[in-house]
């Protein structure tokens, strides 16, 4: 792409769609997905190894 050129209308919306996507729909469930895992694991160590304890 040449430094002076003017962009495609058609890609800005592209990019403004994909970005849209991106921070509506990728970033909420990938969040879910860490915190779903990230509770898995520790329900899994309480099951083998026991509660917590003082």
């Amino acid at each position: 792409m040449q430094s002076g050129s003017v962009e495609d209308p058609q890609r800005k919306q592209e990019e403004l769609r994909s970005f849209l996507f991106l921070t509506a729909v990728m970033v909420p469930v990938l969040s879910v997905i860490f915190v779903a895992g990230y509770g898995f694991i520790v329900w899994m160590i309480q099951l083998i190894g026991g509660p917590p304890t003082h």
